[in-house]
């Protein structure tokens, strides 16, 4: 496979930055734009750095850990302190605003103390597309490098790249920040954030033999709902692995709904006006 323009478009712009700190989740847009860094530059002119806060599960963690071993660039852990930041305990609409703006200044003081010249983010083409996506203005506002969005690599492109390199995070399922499975309004605490991981992998395990892909267990408050594939969500409603599992992480005796998995689904509880004035 020849690349595409876009893709050289994208290595030949990652070769003028210098030297550059990738903000890695360990998503497969982090992981194109790594990978393109050090092809570009050379491992040695590149770092990634991963978030480490209660809002990061310990195994996107361990994964973006070892992929960067593959890789041969350095990596860095960087504990952020999002929570003691207002905007992000309250839980409004623009918290991922707040969430984005405590990592990219801690890794943008790393970057000042061992001289890196740019910090590189994996917005894509589609993301600019999304609308609703408070995280990208405080990238913005700190002069942040996007390069698939700069070559206009979309969600596909991005995966059609990554499969082409042989990443393993090419079909990697979007696993966004456990805060996105709170609801708006209600408080950000560890101890939310933590029943929420526990209960998502505990209801992966028991759903595995199944081959669930898309998961995301939702704290509203009052409720909580599992959202899984569309195949599986009657499997889900009525195993009683399901419900075990829930309740030993912590939702004992809060109600369960079951849906199909649907990417942004908090977006869609808040007013359209209020989503396109936080945008």
């Amino acid at each position: 496979m020849v690349l595409p323009p876009a893709a050289q478009q994208m290595l030949s712009d990652l070769a003028g930055y210098g030297r550059t700190l990738v903000a890695f989740s360990g998503g497969v847009d982090s992981s194109v734009v790594l990978a393109a860094a050090v092809r570009a530059l050379g491992a040695e002119q590149v770092i990634a750095v991963t978030a480490v806060s209660p809002a990061v599960p310990a195994d996107e963690i361990a994964a973006a850990e070892q992929f960067c071993r593959t890789l041969g660039v350095a990596h860095r852990k960087l504990a952020t302190d999002e929570m003691s930041v207002a905007g992000y305990r309250e839980n409004g609409p623009t918290r991922c605003y707040f969430c984005k703006s405590t990592l990219l200044d801690t890794a943008a003081g790393l970057a000042r103390e061992e001289h890196f010249d740019a910090i590189a983010v994996g917005t894509n083409a589609s993301d600019l597309a999304a609308g609703f996506r408070p995280g990208i203005r405080a990238a913005a506002e700190r002069g942040v490098r996007t390069p698939l969005a700069d070559a206009g690599l979309d969600k596909a492109a991005v995966r059609d790249l990554a499969r082409h390199w042989s990443l393993d995070t090419w079909d990697k399922p979007a696993a966004a920040c456990l805060s996105s499975r709170i609801a708006y309004g209600l408080t950000i605490t560890p101890a939310r954030l933590g029943r929420v991981e526990r209960a998502e992998r505990a209801v992966r395990r028991v759903l595995a033999p199944h081959g669930v892909r898309d998961l995301r267990v939702r704290d509203l408050g009052g409720s909580v709902r599992v959202e899984v594939d569309a195949q599986l969500i009657e499997y889900a409603r009525s195993d009683s692995g399901v419900h075990s599992a829930l309740d030993e992480a912590g939702f004992k005796g809060v109600p369960l709904n079951v849906e199909g998995f649907r990417s942004g689904a908090m977006n869609e509880m808040l007013p359209d006006a209020e989503r396109w004035r936080n945008a």
